[in-house]
């Protein structure tokens, strides 16, 4: 059955964040009833997801896989590991999600390195636990290099920011999953994932009990507890996007904070005008569509890199092939 993937007028996704996702009366993610046996999730694993809105999968990618998306970042963003005074440039180009500006993200899509990660079939199998469907197609997202930050390190800023990345005033409530894929250790100083589990076990309601005037993206989360996830290279932590989230800063001396986003959600091959942009974005090595995307000035992916080779997998991830 084709999937009401969520668009709109000025984009072809809705929410945000720009992240892709299934709309209408579609099953909430902590509700599915799993008919397919689990594949890389526990029990325990699943229980924590349905409950918590979040989920980390250890080692779900090994070095051999992360450690050339780690090289590529360096290179991409014209930076020495060996030279911490080449750490710090300024976003080429403003982010239209303005708390996006100065956080690190590398507007880099179509990279080898970045597909290899999409295409393991312990990536793959993760989320078809998580949607109970083998018929899914990968987000085409960017990756995050976040070196210290001497200014919050200096005043001593721990806490990071929280927001939604859909609106959860919306009804039905937004279908949709996240992923962050860690490259290097994140955790204590040098922060990273944090979220509100509390606000979650009361999504239906919450919003309903929010002052008039409230902005849905950014959440009063005062009287609930944040939890703050450590992660070591190669983990995969996965969240539902009604899951209110943020990034400590990275107030460390030394140490870079390295990610790859990584989500997949359901296909829909007969939405050609998706399929189609999705199919430019890989071939011409381009930016997708979205707020949260502005691209690179320097078109660097085009110039420098080939085109990413994808096996079969991939091609059904992206699009070039259906799924029977």
């Amino acid at each position: 059955m084709k999937n009401d993937i969520m668009m709109r007028e000025e984009g072809l996704y809705g929410g945000h964040g720009d992240h892709p996702g299934v709309r209408g009366n579609t099953t909430q993610l902590k509700d599915i009833r799993k008919k397919l046996p689990l594949r890389v999730l526990s029990q325990a694993d699943w229980e924590h997801w349905v409950t918590k809105g979040f989920v980390i999968i250890r080692n779900a990618a090994p070095p051999e896989k992360v450690e050339p998306v780690v090289s590529m970042l360096w290179e991409f963003q014209e930076m020495d590991p060996g030279r911490p005074e080449t750490w710090h440039i300024r976003d080429r180009r403003p982010h239209r999600m303005t708390e996006l500006n100065g956080a690190g993200m590398v507007e880099v899509y179509n990279h080898q390195s970045l597909w290899d990660i999409r295409q393991l079939p312990r990536i793959y199998d993760v989320f078809v636990d998580i949607w109970d469907r083998e018929d899914l197609w990968v987000a085409l997202d960017r990756a995050n290099l976040s070196p210290p930050n001497a200014e919050a390190r200096r005043a001593n800023r721990t806490k990071g920011f929280i927001h939604f990345d859909i609106d959860p005033s919306q009804r039905p409530l937004p279908v949709s999953v996240q992923g962050i894929l860690s490259l290097k250790k994140q955790g204590g100083k040098i922060g990273g994932f944090q979220c509100v589990p509390g606000v979650f076990a009361e999504i239906e309601t919450w919003w309903d009990k929010q002052p008039p005037g409230s902005n849905p993206f950014k959440p009063d989360v005062t009287g609930y507890d944040i939890v703050n996830c450590d992660m070591e290279p190669g983990d995969l932590l996965l969240f539902n996007s009604l899951l209110a989230h943020g990034v400590r800063p990275n107030i460390s001396e030394h140490d870079v904070r390295m990610a790859q986003y990584v989500s997949m959600f359901p296909a829909d091959y007969e939405n050609e005008r998706l399929r189609d942009d999705r199919i430019r974005v890989w071939r011409e090595q381009g930016t997708p569509a979205g707020d949260g995307f502005p691209g690179d000035p320097r078109n660097y992916e085009a110039t420098h890199y080939p085109v990413a080779t994808l096996d079969s997998l991939g091609r059904k991830l992206l699009g070039l092939d259906p799924w029977k």
